[in-house]
């Protein structure tokens, strides 16, 4: 992520930290591991989950 750093003169600049981006994409990765493996355990649960996000989303967004 980019965080703000503020100049001498007052203004705000954007500086880029990789390492940030690079810790963010480990904790992403290792979330959608767990999920997976979540998954492939329970399978029944998440479709569940699925189905109730589909229908809240279809009931939610419909003209």
């Amino acid at each position: 992520m980019a965080t703000r750093v503020e100049t001498e003169n007052g203004k705000s600049q954007r500086m880029s930290d990789q390492p940030e981006i690079a810790e963010l994409k480990d904790v992403a990765e290792a979330a959608m591991c767990s999920f997976r493996q979540y998954a492939r355990s329970r399978p029944e649960v998440v479709a569940m989950w699925c189905v109730g996000i589909g229908f809240i989303l279809g009931w939610k967004l419909r003209p």
